[in-house]
Protein backbone atom coordinates (compact mmCIF):
# COMPACT_ATOMS: atom_id res chain seq x y z
CA UNK A 1 0.00 0.00 0.00
CA UNK A 2 2.87 2.29 0.88
CA UNK A 3 4.53 1.57 -2.47
CA UNK A 4 1.33 2.51 -4.30
CA UNK A 5 1.06 5.76 -2.34
CA UNK A 6 4.68 6.60 -3.09
CA UNK A 7 4.18 5.80 -6.79
CA UNK A 8 1.04 7.97 -6.89
CA UNK A 9 2.84 10.86 -5.19
CA UNK A 10 5.80 10.52 -7.55
CA UNK A 11 3.49 10.48 -10.57
CA UNK A 12 1.69 13.54 -9.28
CA UNK A 13 5.00 15.32 -8.72
CA UNK A 14 6.21 14.44 -12.20
CA UNK A 15 2.90 15.55 -13.68
CA UNK A 16 3.14 18.88 -11.87
CA UNK A 17 6.70 19.25 -13.09
CA UNK A 18 5.61 18.62 -16.68
CA UNK A 19 2.75 21.11 -16.36
CA UNK A 20 5.06 23.75 -14.90
CA UNK A 21 7.60 23.17 -17.67
CA UNK A 22 4.90 23.46 -20.32
CA UNK A 23 3.60 26.70 -18.80
CA UNK A 24 7.10 28.12 -18.44
CA UNK A 25 7.94 27.24 -22.05
CA UNK A 26 4.76 28.84 -23.37
CA UNK A 27 5.23 32.00 -21.30
CA UNK A 28 8.77 32.36 -22.66
CA UNK A 29 7.36 32.05 -26.19
CA UNK A 30 4.67 34.61 -25.38
CA UNK A 31 7.20 37.10 -23.99
CA UNK A 32 9.23 36.61 -27.17
CA UNK A 33 6.22 37.26 -29.43
CA UNK A 34 5.22 40.40 -27.52
CA UNK A 35 8.78 41.73 -27.67
CA UNK A 36 9.32 40.93 -31.36
CA UNK A 37 5.99 42.35 -32.48
CA UNK A 38 6.74 45.61 -30.70
CA UNK A 39 10.27 45.87 -32.05
CA UNK A 40 9.86 44.35 -35.55
CA UNK A 41 6.29 44.84 -36.77
CA UNK A 42 6.26 47.89 -39.08
CA UNK A 43 2.61 48.59 -38.27
CA UNK A 44 2.92 48.55 -34.49
CA UNK A 45 2.89 52.28 -33.84
CA UNK A 46 0.37 52.85 -36.64
CA UNK A 47 -2.11 50.57 -34.87
CA UNK A 48 -1.30 50.82 -31.16
CA UNK A 49 -2.37 54.34 -30.27
CA UNK A 50 -5.21 56.03 -28.38
CA UNK A 51 -7.65 53.54 -26.87
CA UNK A 52 -5.80 50.68 -28.56
CA UNK A 53 -2.90 51.01 -26.08
CA UNK A 54 -5.06 49.93 -23.14
CA UNK A 55 -6.96 47.41 -25.25
CA UNK A 56 -3.72 45.64 -26.17
CA UNK A 57 -2.51 45.77 -22.56
CA UNK A 58 -5.74 44.12 -21.39
CA UNK A 59 -5.42 41.44 -24.07
CA UNK A 60 -1.83 40.72 -23.05
CA UNK A 61 -2.85 40.38 -19.39
CA UNK A 62 -5.76 38.09 -20.28
CA UNK A 63 -3.59 35.87 -22.48
CA UNK A 64 -1.00 35.51 -19.73
CA UNK A 65 -3.75 34.33 -17.39
CA UNK A 66 -5.02 31.86 -19.96
CA UNK A 67 -1.53 30.48 -20.59
CA UNK A 68 -1.15 29.90 -16.84
CA UNK A 69 -4.44 27.99 -16.73
CA UNK A 70 -4.23 26.18 -20.08
CA UNK A 71 -0.61 25.92 -21.30
CA UNK A 72 -1.60 23.07 -23.64
CA UNK A 73 -3.42 25.67 -25.79
CA UNK A 74 -0.23 27.71 -26.18
CA UNK A 75 -0.25 28.06 -29.97
CA UNK A 76 -3.80 29.41 -29.94
CA UNK A 77 -2.92 32.16 -27.45
CA UNK A 78 0.29 33.13 -29.20
CA UNK A 79 -1.55 33.64 -32.48
CA UNK A 80 -4.43 35.42 -30.73
CA UNK A 81 -2.01 38.15 -29.68
CA UNK A 82 -0.97 38.60 -33.32
CA UNK A 83 -4.62 38.66 -34.42
CA UNK A 84 -5.11 41.91 -32.50
CA UNK A 85 -3.25 43.68 -35.33
CA UNK A 86 -5.60 42.29 -37.99
CA UNK A 87 -2.80 41.55 -40.42
CA UNK A 88 -2.62 38.12 -42.07
CA UNK A 89 1.09 38.62 -42.66
CA UNK A 90 1.60 38.62 -38.87
CA UNK A 91 0.91 35.21 -37.32
CA UNK A 92 2.21 32.32 -35.21
CA UNK A 93 2.15 28.75 -36.47
CA UNK A 94 3.36 25.38 -35.21
CA UNK A 95 6.90 24.64 -36.30
CA UNK A 96 6.76 21.32 -38.16
CA UNK A 97 10.41 20.38 -37.86
CA UNK A 98 13.95 21.19 -39.05
CA UNK A 99 13.86 23.96 -41.65
CA UNK A 100 10.08 23.95 -41.20
CA UNK A 101 9.78 20.69 -43.10
CA UNK A 102 7.55 18.08 -41.53
CA UNK A 103 9.41 14.89 -40.64
CA UNK A 104 7.83 11.75 -42.09
CA UNK A 105 7.85 8.18 -40.75
CA UNK A 106 8.19 5.06 -42.85
CA UNK A 107 4.90 3.79 -41.41
CA UNK A 108 1.75 5.73 -40.70
CA UNK A 109 0.36 6.19 -37.20
CA UNK A 110 -1.62 2.97 -37.78
CA UNK A 111 1.60 1.25 -36.69
CA UNK A 112 2.55 -1.02 -39.57
CA UNK A 113 2.55 -1.25 -43.34
CA UNK A 114 0.45 -3.80 -45.22
CA UNK A 115 1.41 -5.27 -48.57
CA UNK A 116 -1.47 -5.64 -51.04
CA UNK A 117 -1.64 -7.85 -54.10
CA UNK A 118 -3.58 -5.41 -56.27
CA UNK A 119 -4.19 -7.90 -59.11
CA UNK A 120 -5.74 -10.41 -56.73
CA UNK A 121 -7.78 -7.72 -54.95
CA UNK A 122 -9.10 -6.38 -58.26
CA UNK A 123 -10.10 -9.88 -59.42
CA UNK A 124 -11.86 -10.67 -56.13
CA UNK A 125 -13.75 -7.38 -55.85
CA UNK A 126 -14.63 -6.68 -59.48
CA UNK A 127 -18.30 -5.74 -59.52
CA UNK A 128 -18.44 -5.57 -55.71
CA UNK A 129 -20.95 -3.25 -54.02
CA UNK A 130 -18.97 -2.99 -50.78
CA UNK A 131 -16.21 -0.50 -50.01
CA UNK A 132 -13.60 -3.22 -50.54
CA UNK A 133 -11.59 -2.95 -53.75
CA UNK A 134 -9.28 -0.64 -55.68
CA UNK A 135 -10.02 3.09 -55.86
CA UNK A 136 -8.41 5.73 -58.07
CA UNK A 137 -8.21 9.51 -57.74
CA UNK A 138 -6.28 12.49 -59.05
CA UNK A 139 -3.79 11.77 -56.25
CA UNK A 140 -3.17 8.13 -57.12
CA UNK A 141 -4.51 4.66 -56.29
CA UNK A 142 -5.72 3.29 -52.95
CA UNK A 143 -6.66 -0.27 -51.94
CA UNK A 144 -9.42 -0.93 -49.42
CA UNK A 145 -9.26 -4.35 -47.71
CA UNK A 146 -11.15 -5.94 -44.85
CA UNK A 147 -9.34 -6.20 -41.53
CA UNK A 148 -10.14 -9.76 -40.32
CA UNK A 149 -9.31 -8.89 -36.71
CA UNK A 150 -11.91 -6.11 -36.43
CA UNK A 151 -14.28 -6.53 -39.37
CA UNK A 152 -13.56 -2.93 -40.38
CA UNK A 153 -11.83 -1.82 -43.57
CA UNK A 154 -8.39 -0.30 -44.14
CA UNK A 155 -7.45 2.16 -46.88
CA UNK A 156 -3.88 1.44 -48.00
CA UNK A 157 -1.74 3.48 -50.38
CA UNK A 158 -0.88 1.79 -53.65
CA UNK A 159 0.48 4.90 -55.38
CA UNK A 160 -0.98 7.93 -53.57
CA UNK A 161 1.06 11.14 -53.74
CA UNK A 162 3.06 11.77 -50.52
CA UNK A 163 2.33 8.21 -49.31
CA UNK A 164 4.50 5.13 -49.74
CA UNK A 165 3.02 1.85 -50.99
CA UNK A 166 1.68 -0.19 -48.07
CA UNK A 167 1.16 2.72 -45.68
CA UNK A 168 -2.28 2.62 -44.05
CA UNK A 169 -4.08 5.89 -44.74
CA UNK A 170 -7.58 5.28 -43.32
CA UNK A 171 -9.73 2.89 -41.36
CA UNK A 172 -13.47 2.64 -42.12
CA UNK A 173 -16.16 1.37 -39.76
CA UNK A 174 -19.95 1.32 -40.41
CA UNK A 175 -21.78 4.45 -39.27
CA UNK A 176 -25.26 5.89 -39.17
CA UNK A 177 -26.31 8.27 -41.91
CA UNK A 178 -26.31 11.29 -39.59
CA UNK A 179 -24.72 14.46 -40.94
CA UNK A 180 -25.19 13.73 -44.63
CA UNK A 181 -26.23 16.62 -46.79
CA UNK A 182 -29.82 16.80 -48.08
CA UNK A 183 -30.27 14.89 -51.30
CA UNK A 184 -27.05 12.93 -50.79
CA UNK A 185 -28.42 9.96 -48.85
CA UNK A 186 -27.00 6.67 -50.09
CA UNK A 187 -29.39 3.75 -50.68
CA UNK A 188 -28.55 1.65 -47.62
CA UNK A 189 -26.81 1.65 -44.23
CA UNK A 190 -23.59 -0.06 -45.36
CA UNK A 191 -22.55 2.96 -47.43
CA UNK A 192 -21.71 5.40 -44.63
CA UNK A 193 -18.55 5.01 -42.54
CA UNK A 194 -16.76 6.51 -39.60
CA UNK A 195 -13.20 7.26 -40.68
CA UNK A 196 -9.91 7.55 -38.83
CA UNK A 197 -7.34 9.33 -40.96
CA UNK A 198 -3.81 8.26 -40.07
CA UNK A 199 -0.71 10.36 -40.57
CA UNK A 200 2.92 9.78 -41.48
CA UNK A 201 4.05 13.09 -39.98
CA UNK A 202 5.81 12.89 -36.64
CA UNK A 203 4.07 14.94 -33.98
CA UNK A 204 0.81 15.20 -35.92
CA UNK A 205 -2.44 13.66 -34.68
CA UNK A 206 -4.91 11.30 -36.30
CA UNK A 207 -8.15 12.94 -37.35
CA UNK A 208 -11.73 11.74 -37.75
CA UNK A 209 -14.35 12.32 -40.40
CA UNK A 210 -17.04 10.43 -42.34
CA UNK A 211 -17.05 8.68 -45.70
CA UNK A 212 -19.89 7.65 -47.97
CA UNK A 213 -20.50 5.78 -51.22
CA UNK A 214 -22.36 7.50 -54.07
CA UNK A 215 -23.40 7.06 -57.71
CA UNK A 216 -24.40 3.40 -57.34
CA UNK A 217 -21.35 2.89 -55.08
CA UNK A 218 -18.89 3.90 -57.78
CA UNK A 219 -17.73 6.99 -55.86
CA UNK A 220 -16.12 6.99 -52.41
CA UNK A 221 -16.12 10.40 -50.74
CA UNK A 222 -13.95 10.89 -47.68
CA UNK A 223 -15.74 13.96 -46.41
CA UNK A 224 -13.84 17.22 -46.51
CA UNK A 225 -10.78 15.36 -47.83
CA UNK A 226 -10.96 13.69 -51.23
CA UNK A 227 -13.07 11.51 -53.49
CA UNK A 228 -12.10 8.34 -55.36
CA UNK A 229 -13.60 6.34 -58.22
CA UNK A 230 -13.97 2.57 -58.01
CA UNK A 231 -11.38 1.16 -60.39
CA UNK A 232 -12.88 -0.71 -63.33
CA UNK A 233 -11.56 -2.49 -66.40
CA UNK A 234 -12.31 0.71 -68.36
CA UNK A 235 -9.70 3.35 -67.42
CA UNK A 236 -11.23 5.83 -69.85
CA UNK A 237 -14.55 5.66 -68.00
CA UNK A 238 -12.77 6.02 -64.65
CA UNK A 239 -11.01 9.17 -65.88
CA UNK A 240 -14.25 10.62 -67.24
CA UNK A 241 -15.95 10.04 -63.88
CA UNK A 242 -13.06 11.64 -61.99
CA UNK A 243 -13.23 14.72 -64.18
CA UNK A 244 -17.00 15.12 -64.22
CA UNK A 245 -17.99 14.26 -60.63
CA UNK A 246 -18.61 17.21 -58.30
CA UNK A 247 -18.15 16.22 -54.63
CA UNK A 248 -20.90 16.69 -52.07
CA UNK A 249 -18.29 17.04 -49.32
CA UNK A 250 -15.36 18.95 -50.84
CA UNK A 251 -12.39 20.15 -48.80
CA UNK A 252 -12.31 23.95 -48.50
CA UNK A 253 -12.04 25.75 -51.85
CA UNK A 254 -11.30 23.76 -54.98
CA UNK A 255 -10.48 26.29 -57.68
CA UNK A 256 -8.00 25.16 -60.31
CA UNK A 257 -6.11 26.89 -63.12
CA UNK A 258 -7.84 26.71 -66.49
CA UNK A 259 -8.32 28.69 -69.71
CA UNK A 260 -10.14 28.55 -73.03
CA UNK A 261 -12.16 30.22 -75.75
CA UNK A 262 -15.62 31.16 -74.45
CA UNK A 263 -16.95 32.51 -77.75
CA UNK A 264 -15.89 34.24 -80.96
CA UNK A 265 -15.56 37.40 -78.88
CA UNK A 266 -14.14 36.26 -75.53
CA UNK A 267 -11.12 34.40 -74.16
CA UNK A 268 -10.88 33.17 -70.56
CA UNK A 269 -7.98 32.65 -68.12
CA UNK A 270 -8.32 31.52 -64.50
CA UNK A 271 -5.20 32.35 -62.46
CA UNK A 272 -6.00 30.83 -59.07
CA UNK A 273 -2.56 31.63 -57.61
CA UNK A 274 0.50 33.79 -58.13
CA UNK A 275 2.66 31.39 -56.15
CA UNK A 276 4.49 29.03 -58.50
CA UNK A 277 2.15 29.62 -61.45
CA UNK A 278 4.30 32.00 -63.50
CA UNK A 279 5.32 29.39 -66.10
CA UNK A 280 1.75 28.15 -66.44
CA UNK A 281 0.31 31.64 -66.90
CA UNK A 282 2.99 32.74 -69.37
CA UNK A 283 2.84 29.50 -71.38
CA UNK A 284 -0.93 29.84 -71.71
CA UNK A 285 -0.63 33.41 -72.98
CA UNK A 286 2.17 32.56 -75.44
CA UNK A 287 0.48 29.40 -76.75
CA UNK A 288 -2.86 31.20 -77.24
CA UNK A 289 -1.56 34.61 -78.23
CA UNK A 290 -3.51 34.69 -81.51
CA UNK A 291 -6.70 33.49 -79.81
CA UNK A 292 -6.43 36.31 -77.26
CA UNK A 293 -5.37 39.04 -79.67
CA UNK A 294 -8.21 38.44 -82.15
CA UNK A 295 -10.94 38.78 -79.51
CA UNK A 296 -12.24 42.05 -78.07
CA UNK A 297 -13.03 40.58 -74.65
CA UNK A 298 -10.93 38.86 -71.98
CA UNK A 299 -12.21 37.37 -68.73
CA UNK A 300 -9.58 36.91 -66.00
CA UNK A 301 -10.80 34.89 -63.02
CA UNK A 302 -8.67 35.19 -59.86
CA UNK A 303 -11.10 33.66 -57.36
CA UNK A 304 -9.19 31.66 -54.75
CA UNK A 305 -5.96 33.56 -55.50
CA UNK A 306 -4.41 34.49 -52.16
CA UNK A 307 -1.30 36.06 -53.69
CA UNK A 308 2.31 35.02 -54.16
CA UNK A 309 4.92 36.94 -56.17
CA UNK A 310 4.33 40.13 -58.16
CA UNK A 311 6.51 38.97 -61.06
CA UNK A 312 4.06 36.12 -61.77
CA UNK A 313 1.30 38.44 -63.02
CA UNK A 314 3.43 40.80 -65.12
CA UNK A 315 2.65 39.18 -68.50
CA UNK A 316 -1.04 39.08 -67.62
CA UNK A 317 -0.88 42.79 -66.76
CA UNK A 318 0.83 43.65 -70.06
CA UNK A 319 -2.20 42.30 -71.93
CA UNK A 320 -4.53 44.83 -70.28
CA UNK A 321 -2.25 47.90 -69.90
CA UNK A 322 -3.45 51.23 -71.36
CA UNK A 323 -1.38 54.15 -69.97
CA UNK A 324 1.48 55.02 -67.59
CA UNK A 325 0.73 55.58 -63.92
CA UNK A 326 2.57 56.33 -60.71
CA UNK A 327 2.87 53.41 -58.31
CA UNK A 328 3.63 53.90 -54.63
CA UNK A 329 6.21 51.41 -53.51
CA UNK A 330 7.09 50.20 -50.02
CA UNK A 331 9.42 51.39 -47.29
CA UNK A 332 11.45 48.94 -45.26
CA UNK A 333 11.62 48.89 -41.48
CA UNK A 334 15.27 49.17 -40.45
CA UNK A 335 14.86 47.40 -37.11
CA UNK A 336 17.76 45.50 -35.56
CA UNK A 337 16.50 42.01 -36.50
CA UNK A 338 15.88 42.95 -40.13
CA UNK A 339 19.38 44.35 -40.47
CA UNK A 340 20.88 41.28 -38.83
CA UNK A 341 18.74 38.97 -40.98
CA UNK A 342 20.10 40.45 -44.19
CA UNK A 343 23.65 40.39 -42.84
CA UNK A 344 23.27 36.70 -41.98
CA UNK A 345 21.85 35.94 -45.45
CA UNK A 346 24.86 37.55 -47.09
CA UNK A 347 27.29 35.84 -44.72
CA UNK A 348 25.68 32.38 -45.10
CA UNK A 349 25.05 32.62 -48.83
CA UNK A 350 21.32 32.03 -48.45
CA UNK A 351 20.17 34.83 -50.73
CA UNK A 352 18.14 34.16 -53.86
CA UNK A 353 18.81 35.74 -57.23
CA UNK A 354 22.55 35.28 -57.54
CA UNK A 355 24.64 38.42 -58.13
CA UNK A 356 21.56 40.57 -58.74
CA UNK A 357 20.03 39.36 -55.48
CA UNK A 358 23.24 40.16 -53.60
CA UNK A 359 23.44 43.63 -55.15
CA UNK A 360 19.79 44.33 -54.30
CA UNK A 361 20.19 43.15 -50.69
CA UNK A 362 23.47 44.95 -50.05
CA UNK A 363 21.99 48.18 -51.39
CA UNK A 364 18.99 47.92 -49.04
CA UNK A 365 21.16 46.90 -46.11
CA UNK A 366 23.44 49.92 -46.56
CA UNK A 367 20.40 52.19 -46.54
CA UNK A 368 19.00 50.53 -43.39
CA UNK A 369 22.26 51.03 -41.53
CA UNK A 370 22.07 54.78 -42.24
CA UNK A 371 18.69 55.00 -40.48
CA UNK A 372 18.42 52.25 -37.80
CA UNK A 373 14.98 52.08 -36.23
CA UNK A 374 13.40 54.09 -39.05
CA UNK A 375 11.87 53.43 -42.46
CA UNK A 376 13.90 53.51 -45.66
CA UNK A 377 13.12 53.37 -49.37
CA UNK A 378 15.18 50.92 -51.40
CA UNK A 379 17.68 53.06 -53.35
CA UNK A 380 17.34 50.87 -56.43
CA UNK A 381 13.56 51.23 -56.48
CA UNK A 382 12.99 54.89 -55.61
CA UNK A 383 10.10 56.51 -53.78
CA UNK A 384 7.64 56.43 -56.65
CA UNK A 385 7.76 54.20 -59.68
CA UNK A 386 6.23 55.14 -63.02
CA UNK A 387 4.75 52.00 -64.54
CA UNK A 388 5.03 52.17 -68.31
CA UNK A 389 4.77 49.37 -70.86
CA UNK A 390 6.04 49.48 -74.44
CA UNK A 391 2.77 48.45 -76.08
CA UNK A 392 -0.94 49.10 -75.74
CA UNK A 393 -2.68 46.24 -77.54
CA UNK A 394 -5.78 46.85 -79.63
CA UNK A 395 -7.30 43.64 -78.27
CA UNK A 396 -8.54 42.76 -75.76
CA UNK A 397 -10.57 45.96 -75.60
CA UNK A 398 -12.74 45.04 -72.60
CA UNK A 399 -11.39 43.05 -69.64
CA UNK A 400 -13.52 41.62 -66.85
CA UNK A 401 -11.66 40.44 -63.75
CA UNK A 402 -13.57 38.18 -61.36
CA UNK A 403 -12.53 38.75 -57.74
CA UNK A 404 -13.45 37.23 -54.38
CA UNK A 405 -13.02 37.83 -50.66
CA UNK A 406 -10.07 35.42 -50.66
CA UNK A 407 -7.87 37.66 -52.84
CA UNK A 408 -5.00 39.14 -50.86
CA UNK A 409 -1.39 40.26 -50.94
CA UNK A 410 0.08 40.01 -54.46
CA UNK A 411 -3.38 39.33 -55.95
CA UNK A 412 -4.51 42.69 -54.58
CA UNK A 413 -1.35 44.33 -55.92
CA UNK A 414 -2.33 42.97 -59.34
CA UNK A 415 -5.82 44.44 -58.97
CA UNK A 416 -4.48 47.87 -57.98
CA UNK A 417 -2.38 47.87 -61.15
CA UNK A 418 -5.23 46.48 -63.27
CA UNK A 419 -7.62 49.19 -62.08
CA UNK A 420 -5.32 51.76 -63.69
CA UNK A 421 -6.24 50.32 -67.08
CA UNK A 422 -9.10 51.87 -69.00
CA UNK A 423 -10.05 48.39 -70.22
CA UNK A 424 -10.73 46.80 -66.84
CA UNK A 425 -13.93 46.21 -64.87
CA UNK A 426 -13.89 44.23 -61.60
CA UNK A 427 -16.72 41.78 -60.90
CA UNK A 428 -17.62 40.06 -57.63
CA UNK A 429 -20.02 39.94 -54.70
CA UNK A 430 -17.83 41.51 -51.99
CA UNK A 431 -14.50 43.21 -51.33
CA UNK A 432 -11.18 41.38 -51.45
CA UNK A 433 -9.43 40.26 -48.24
CA UNK A 434 -7.47 43.44 -47.57
CA UNK A 435 -4.01 41.97 -46.85
CA UNK A 436 -1.48 44.25 -48.49
CA UNK A 437 -0.38 47.29 -46.46
CA UNK A 438 2.39 45.45 -44.59
CA UNK A 439 4.25 42.87 -46.65
CA UNK A 440 7.46 40.93 -47.36
CA UNK A 441 7.01 38.64 -44.36
CA UNK A 442 9.80 36.53 -42.87
CA UNK A 443 9.80 33.70 -40.29
CA UNK A 444 11.51 33.61 -36.90
CA UNK A 445 11.56 30.63 -34.54
CA UNK A 446 10.22 31.01 -31.00
CA UNK A 447 12.46 29.97 -28.06
CA UNK A 448 10.75 26.60 -27.51
CA UNK A 449 11.24 25.60 -31.14
CA UNK A 450 7.63 24.40 -31.21
CA UNK A 451 6.35 27.48 -33.05
CA UNK A 452 7.49 30.17 -35.43
CA UNK A 453 6.22 33.66 -36.08
CA UNK A 454 5.95 35.43 -39.42
CA UNK A 455 6.08 39.20 -39.50
CA UNK A 456 6.24 41.70 -42.39
CA UNK A 457 9.34 43.81 -43.00
CA UNK A 458 7.83 46.63 -45.05
CA UNK A 459 4.82 48.91 -45.26
CA UNK A 460 3.18 50.49 -48.28
CA UNK A 461 3.81 54.12 -49.11
CA UNK A 462 0.08 54.41 -49.87
CA UNK A 463 -0.38 54.77 -46.12
CA UNK A 464 -1.97 56.47 -44.32
CA UNK A 465 -4.14 57.97 -47.07
CA UNK A 466 -5.11 54.86 -49.05
CA UNK A 467 -5.18 51.77 -46.81
CA UNK A 468 -6.18 48.36 -48.12
CA UNK A 469 -5.86 46.15 -44.99
CA UNK A 470 -9.22 45.03 -43.58
CA UNK A 471 -10.96 47.09 -46.27
CA UNK A 472 -10.06 45.34 -49.49
CA UNK A 473 -10.78 46.28 -53.08
CA UNK A 474 -14.42 46.59 -54.11
CA UNK A 475 -15.93 45.15 -57.30
CA UNK A 476 -17.14 47.66 -59.89
CA UNK A 477 -20.07 45.41 -60.78
CA UNK A 478 -21.86 43.17 -58.27
CA UNK A 479 -22.58 39.66 -59.52
CA UNK A 480 -26.17 38.75 -58.53
CA UNK A 481 -25.57 35.00 -58.15
CA UNK A 482 -24.34 33.15 -55.04
CA UNK A 483 -20.59 32.41 -54.87
CA UNK A 484 -19.14 29.05 -55.85
CA UNK A 485 -16.08 27.78 -53.97
CA UNK A 486 -15.96 24.37 -55.68
CA UNK A 487 -15.09 25.25 -59.25
CA UNK A 488 -12.33 22.71 -59.81
CA UNK A 489 -11.34 23.29 -63.47
CA UNK A 490 -14.90 24.07 -64.59
CA UNK A 491 -16.75 27.24 -65.57
CA UNK A 492 -19.82 28.52 -63.74
CA UNK A 493 -22.60 31.09 -63.94
CA UNK A 494 -20.25 33.85 -62.74
CA UNK A 495 -18.08 33.37 -65.81
CA UNK A 496 -21.17 33.35 -68.03
CA UNK A 497 -22.41 36.57 -66.42
CA UNK A 498 -19.12 38.42 -66.94
CA UNK A 499 -18.78 37.11 -70.51
CA UNK A 500 -22.32 38.25 -71.38
CA UNK A 501 -21.79 41.63 -69.65
CA UNK A 502 -18.67 42.28 -71.71
CA UNK A 503 -20.22 41.09 -74.95
CA UNK A 504 -23.30 43.26 -74.36
CA UNK A 505 -20.97 46.26 -74.73
CA UNK A 506 -21.13 45.91 -78.50
CA UNK A 507 -18.34 46.60 -80.94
Amino acid sequence: MMKKSFFFALSLLLGCGYSFSQKSSCMADFDFVVSKVKSNYPGYYDKVKGDKVQELARLEQDLRRRITLHPDSCGKYLDKYCQFFRDHHLKVRRNPGPDREWVQSDTSSYGKNIAVDTNELFALTSGSATIEGLWVSFWGEMAVIKDPSTGNYLGISVSVVHWKPGQVMFSFSPAKQDGLKPGSHPPSGDTVFNVIEYTTWKGARDSKTLASLHVSRHILEIHDQMFLVRKSARPRSDTAMMRSYIPLYPNSGNIFFTYGILSDSTFFIRANSFDGFKDKIEKTIKDHWKDIMCRPNLVIDIRGNGGGQDDEWQMLFRLIYTSPFLSKGVEWYACEDNIKGYEDDIKNGTLRGGEEGLKWTQSLLDEMKKNPGGFVVHPMMGKDDTVKEDTVYKYPRRVGIIISEGNGSSAEEFLLAAKRSGKVTLFGDQNTAGVLDYSNSVPVDLPSGKYYMRYPMSRSRRLPDNPIDNIGIAPDVLIPYPPNYQLFDKLDIWVDYVKDWLEAGGK
